[in-house]
């Protein structure tokens, strides 16, 4: 398939636009609700806004079947999808507990977990400005979750729990976007086979320490349901864009187009919901800014430089 950045960048834009919605609605759970159970529950969601295009795909031919798929590719395919329950899983926590601003500050330390990992297992050298730049957005990393005061007593555990989850999704991203490149696989039959897998992985969990009855007694709940639908069906465009948008353009490129996200997030806690935010918010939301697009332009100039 012939590679179109505007395509990509396009696809970028609407999950900015998702992204910044969606810690929101994964705060919006009732109050009490299980977040394994409700991790279940947006999963089956998710995976039912799918499987339309995979039917639509798997008829017309489109779709790869999965015999062909080599032994390695199938092994991605379960580490990934185990990968992803677990930060679904996370993702659902953090937002009640960090709060949607602050987690969804965290989340763009993204591109800085994948040139690490980039660095570290794929030999990428980074240059002194990249070095320099990723020492700045650990400082903004640093003054976010200590709450702006610099004193680790003052560290917030959940803010910092929330960074595990872009760790999570870089390593994952980094690994299937490579199968993306390398195979004819589309973007929504690898969305819809982690989908399967993620829900496995987490039912396994569940059955072997979630809260007894929670699963069956929330089919129910409306309330429960209406969160678990919204943000299942707004998981779901996410990853099916940011697939297409990878086969467009680098991780890179596609992490510089998102990192607005906390700005619109604190715009609809402000405007739309009537919320607060901390001003210690406003300055790392800022220099993190500065700090990815000075890091990601470094990248692109290392990558140019003869």
């Amino acid at each position: 398939m012939s590679r179109s950045p505007s395509k990509g960048i396009a696809f970028a834009f609407i999950c900015l636009a998702i992204l910044a919605v969606m810690p929101i609605l994964a705060d919006s759970r009732p109050a009490g609700a299980d977040g394994l159970t409700f991790s279940i529950w947006l999963t089956f969601w998710q995976l039912l806004a799918g499987l339309p295009l995979f039917i639509a795909e798997t008829r017309s031919g489109k779709a790869v079947p999965t015999g062909r798929l080599s032994g390695r590719t199938a092994a991605v395919a379960l580490l990934t999808g185990a990968i992803f329950g677990l930060s679904t899983y996370m993702y659902v926590v953090a937002a009640r507990q960090a709060g949607p601003v602050s987690m969804v500050i965290a989340l763009q330390s993204y591109p800085l977990f994948a040139i690490l990992i980039e660095a570290v297992f794929l030999g990428k050298r980074k240059t002194r400005t990249e070095l320099g730049f990723t020492a700045l957005l650990l400082a903004a990393l640093f003054y976010l979750t200590t709450e702006g005061t610099f004193r680790i007593a003052d560290i917030s555990w959940w803010s910092a729990y929330a960074l595990c989850i872009p760790l999570l999704w870089s390593i994952a991203h980094i690994l299937l976007r490579q199968i993306l490149a390398e195979t004819d696989i589309t973007p929504n039959q690898v969305t819809v086979s982690r989908l399967v897998i993620s829900g496995v992985f987490m039912l396994a969990v569940y059955a072997l320490a979630g809260a007894p009855g929670t699963l069956v007694a929330s089919m129910t709940d409306f309330a429960f349901q209406r969160a678990a639908l919204l943000l299942g069906v707004a998981y779901y465009l996410e990853l099916v864009l940011w697939f297409h948008a990878m086969r467009h353009i680098d991780v890179s490129v596609a992490s510089s187009v998102t990192v607005p996200t906390p700005a619109v997030t604190m715009l609809i806690t402000v405007l739309v919901l009537g919320g607060s935010v901390e001003t210690y918010q406003v300055l790392a939301m800022i220099v993190i800014g500065v700090a990815l697009y000075g890091l990601l332009l470094a990248g692109k100039r290392a990558r140019t430089a003869p």
